[in-house]
């Protein structure tokens, strides 16, 4: 066993003497420049002659700049070298660069109004500033405009209309975006930055939405790569990245007010129409050009949608379920809901086997019946809200040298879903960064604050509602049993397929006498007692006389350091350019009994309080990486190469290389041809590699191996399958045990493999560029992806006390032996089983492919129609795989937009168009088809610039068609919202 320390200071200490070294470093470059001048000037609208406030104006190749004032004037103090080169940008218009060759009089430029397309630059492809017509893989990018003119309620929403962009919402306050497949609420394979900073919840293992990313008034552009990006971004990034940037206060200053006010439910079917309220607020300032600071506040409540799909996904012809017994199709014993908890037949954990009964005249009968449980609107508030809180300080040390301190907070209500619902109540994740760039380097540290507050896991929570209320499962399978014979015995004098069903609700009605009713005092009394239990495992004095242990509670508080760098080195290569880089990344993890535990510990202590109320020391996770990039062009830059190398190390695992070739060619202006090979590795993130959760009677554990130490799921399991059919087999065969010895054969052992990373091949080809005197783009990509070593979830059975094989063993996998059972005259003796959920490698390789095309057309002055379809298809392989990969993705989607900035003066209005296809979604919680939706999107944004105010009025699925976006997910339906801009105030 393999336990690493270490002390996130040591490593701070290091980033602090290479600041303190590029600082000198730059004084002293600084020192050699020449003497201070000073370029002003004036910047117009080329068409209407105004003054144009809020223009960017830098100095190419370097941090100096500055903005325009109200008047359009700007000034820049600067040491430089003549000829220096200006850069001018605004929104709305073409970016334009003017070369000063030495001192002159005050400069005036008019910029040109932004009609043509494809001229954006991105900076996410290739960590460098490029062309996005030229980047070597797909990206796409929404800028200022962009996002003010989407009808989504807010930028981030704005990204589901994104070419090839595949969102899954749990909540108003918590959406997930994912490319090109395999996707899942909490998605390890997506990353998502914000200036830099991975928005990931250390604990969580994922970014919680926007929950603390940009406001809607300081976000400046979104950049998103679908496909891997692992060979310059490393883990996390395999399936894709989103890059978020926001606003420097140097260049946008002032005061800036948001308010948004919405309704939505307004069918009143899940909940009466509730109003969903925004506001935000920000302030920019800058001194000299030296020194500058912003500051941003917002905060959002509402009512959330609503998770009530009262579908069944245990059929009464599924053998977890009654298939001998057809009477009980419209009253399944053995139901198990979609967004029920305390059911979950399918998973086998609240499943209770009634054997020995008289069904039809025959002897030695077995129903499968599954707990009462609760839906999940009765466990979970639907009020969320999100406060979110940042700031930075810029300082700028030279014309070449700026250093950057940023801090986020960000405080969130909504739900999230891992292998189990989570409500997420009061979570607060903070960030602290530190940020040194210049021309061509760049510095960035940060660490990463989490507190899940007052969150549980749903699961749990009904499960203990039932246990603690209703009695163990045994007893209440007792109660169960004895009311069957008692409505036989009242009814005809035995249990007949005729009254089977009415027996069956007959039965549960008294097995559950004493369950606990929603909305009852009692009910909320134990149900806030159980929530505030942090310990799963052991049974709390809070509760005497509990019939079985456990709370729901989610409490973490655990880190997560980063830091990395890069530079460019092409001024001093000349040959090529030439970027390196590396980076490092350590997981602090405080044990708290349930999710994380001191793996040094004894097993039957792990989940138990010291003396000082901890859970043991700390445990470390960590990660290091370096990657170098060579970018050539050839034939008088027709053709231009990019080659890269990654280097990761996790001293969990053994080192692993991952390259990128990728090649543009470029025959004529605007044409563009575009083909990349790339591999990606991608670590089990912190939740796979190292949990250790009693999780509703299926402890779930991480990958690493010497977690299965003394517990024997990885070499003494049989497959949950292959437990589910034996036990179908011998219930058909009279429940004996000479019935399970005979049909041993069924059951699988599972054999699995000791962890590695996932690996993936991916093969992308792309088509980009500008037709028709630059009105129209076309962008077009396909891809294959391989993965090897898919990280998922599979459910084993372990037999206690005894080895798979042997009698004992077999004997143990009975439904009627889940727990020990004593010798009778017709059963042996059982030490029972134990079930673990745990993550691991596929055996098979998983192949995808497909392909995405968009095309804008600006048609006729400023109207607009654009579109995008994308297509995503899984490899069916010969052979099943130890668990189900889940592909969770459609085939085909598609997005239509319509509009025009500005119909008549300061007047505009867009108009989206959303289709999916109908899908399977497979996940370990619920396992379902989603249906084909679409919806439509429209706003109207009326301009009043003297007043410096914006006016919005729009609406998503404006036709409130209800739609689910996952199985197990939330009924979503048309929000309508009106928001008001104050930009630009206080200049």
């Amino acid at each position: 066993m393999k336990i690493y320390t270490y002390t996130p200071l040591a490593w701070l200490r290091l980033i602090s003497t290479a600041a303190l070294f590029l600082i000198v470093t730059g004084r002293f470059a600084f020192a050699q420049e020449s003497t201070l001048i000073v370029i002003s000037g004036r910047v117009i609208d080329q068409t209407t002659q105004q003054a144009l406030p809020g223009v960017s104006v830098n100095i190419k190749g370097t941090v100096a700049g500055t903005s325009t004032t109200d008047k359009g004037d700007f000034s820049i103090k600067t040491r430089l070298k003549f000829p220096l080169t200006l850069v001018f940008n605004y929104v709305g218009f073409q970016q334009q660069e003017y070369v000063i060759k030495d001192a002159r009089s005050k400069l005036n430029i008019e910029l040109v109004t932004q009609t043509v397309l494809g001229k954006d630059v991105v900076v996410t492809a290739s960590r460098v500033e490029e062309s996005i017509l030229k980047s070597p893989v797909a990206i796409e990018k929404l800028d200022i405009r962009a996002i003010r003119e989407s009808p989504a309620p807010s930028f981030y929403d704005a990204l589901e209309n994104v070419k090839g962009v595949q969102m899954t919402t749990s909540s108003l306050t918590f959406k997930v975006p994912n490319t090109r497949g395999f996707n899942i609420p909490n998605n390890f394979r997506f990353m998502q930055l914000v200036d830099g900073v991975d928005m990931q919840a250390a604990t969580l293992g994922v970014p919680l939405g926007n929950a603390i990313g940009p406001t809607e008034l300081d976000i400046a552009s979104v950049e998103i790569t679908p496909g891997a990006a692992s060979a310059l971004y490393g883990m996390n990034a395999i399936n894709g990245m989103a890059n978020l940037m926001t606003k420097n206060p140097f260049v946008y200053q002032g005061l800036s007010v948001y308010h948004k006010t919405g309704v939505n439910h307004v069918d009143g079917k899940d909940h009466d129409p509730s109003v969903l309220t925004e506001s935000a607020i920000r302030y920019a300032k800058a001194f000299n050009n030296k020194i500058a600071f912003k500051i941003n506040a917002s905060y959002m409540q509402g009512t959330d949608w609503i998770s009530n799909t009262r579908l069944d996904q245990n059929p009464n012809n599924l053998n977890s379920a009654n298939p001998g017994f057809p009477a009980l199709n419209n009253a399944n014993a053995a139901f198990d809901g979609w967004n029920k908890y305390g059911d979950d037949a399918l998973a086998g954990s609240n499943l209770v086997s009634i054997s020995g009964l008289n069904i039809d005249g025959k002897a030695n009968q077995t129903l499968r019946v599954s707990r009462t449980g609760y839906w999940e609107n009765e466990l979970v508030s639907p009020k969320v809200s999100n406060l979110k809180l940042d700031g930075s300080l810029h300082y700028k040390l030279n014309d070449k040298i700026e250093i950057a301190y940023g801090y986020r907070y960000g405080k969130m209500d909504g739900v999230f879903q891992r292998g189990n619902k989570i409500r997420l109540d009061g979570v607060t994740v903070q960030n602290h960064s530190l940020e040194i760039k210049g021309s061509n380097f760049k510095v960035l540290s940060y660490v990463s604050l989490e507190n899940t507050g007052n969150s549980y896991n749903v699961k749990p929570l009904a499960d203990n509602l039932d246990l603690y209320s209703g009695g163990s499962s045994g007893a209440w399978g007792t109660k169960y049993k004895n009311a069957l014979n008692a409505y036989a015995t009242a009814n005809g004098g035995t249990l007949t397929s005729a009254n089977l069903a009415a027996a069956n609700n007959y039965a549960r009605q008294i097995a559950d006498a004493s369950r606990v009713i929603p909305g009852t005092d009692a009910f909320n009394q134990l149900k806030n007692t159980i929530i505030g239990i942090n310990n799963w495992d052991i049974k709390s004095s809070q509760i005497p006389d509990a019939p079985e242990t456990g709370g729901a509670a989610l409490v973490q508080h655990s880190r997560m350091y980063h830091t990395e760098a890069q530079w460019d080195l092409s001024k001093q290569v000349k040959i090529f350019d030439l970027l390196l880089g590396g980076d490092a990344r350590v997981y602090q993890i405080i044990p708290d009994g349930n999710n994380f535990v001191d793996f040094s510990r004894p097993i039957a202590e792990r989940n138990k309080p010291l003396a000082d109320g901890s859970f043991g020391d700390n445990v470390y996770y960590k990660k290091f990486g370096a990657f170098s990039q060579v970018t050539k062009t050839f034939f008088d830059n027709t053709l231009k190469v990019f080659g890269s190398l990654r280097f990761d190390y996790n001293p969990e695992f053994d080192p692993k290389f991952t390259p990128r070739i990728a090649a543009v060619y470029s025959p004529v202006e605007n044409q563009n041809f575009r083909v990349t090979y790339q591999q990606g590795y991608r670590f089990p993130a912190l939740f796979e590699a190292l949990s250790y959760v009693n999780n509703g009677r299926v402890k779930r554990v991480g990958s690493l191996s010497y977690i299965n130490e003394g517990l024997g799921y990885l070499e003494n399991s049989y497959t949950q399958a292959s437990v589910i059919n034996f036990n179908a087999a011998v219930s058909a065969a009279g429940n004996t045990d000479a019935a399970a010895l005979q049909n041993r054969d069924i059951l699988q052992v599972a054999n699995l493999p000791k962890a590695r990373p996932e690996k993936i091949n991916s093969f992308e080809i792309g088509y980009k560029s500008v037709w028709a005197d630059q009105k129209v783009i076309v962008d077009i990509d396909a891809y294959t992806n391989k993965y090897n070593g898919f990280l998922g979830q599979v459910q084993v059975y372990v037999p206690k006390g005894t080895t798979t094989g042997t009698d004992a063993a077999v004997l143990a996998m009975l439904d009627r032996n889940r727990d020990a059972t004593a010798a009778t005259s017709t059963t042996a003796a059982s030490n029972g089983q134990d079930r673990y959920r745990v993550y691991t490698n596929a055996k098979n390789d998983y192949v995808n492919y497909g392909s995405a095309i968009g095309v804008t057309y600006n048609f006729y002055k400023k109207f607009t129609v654009a579109g995008n379809a994308s297509f995503n298809k899984l490899k069916t392989n010969k052979t099943d795989d130890i668990f189900v990969t889940g592909f969770n993705t459609p085939r085909w989607t598609t997005n239509v937009s319509f509009g025009n900035r500005e119909i008549v003066k300061n007047l505009g209005f867009s108009v989206v168009y959303k289709w999916q296809e109908s899908f399977l979604w497979e996940s370990p919680l619920v396992t379902g088809t989603v249906p084909a939706f679409s919806t439509f999107d429209a706003q109207v944004t009326l301009r009043v610039p003297a007043y410096k105010a914006n006016f919005k009025l729009g609406g998503s699925n404006i036709f409130n068609k209800r739609y689910i976006q996952y199985a197990g997910g939330p009924t979503i339906g048309g929000l309508y919202y009106l928001a008001v801009t104050l930009d630009g105030l206080l200049r």
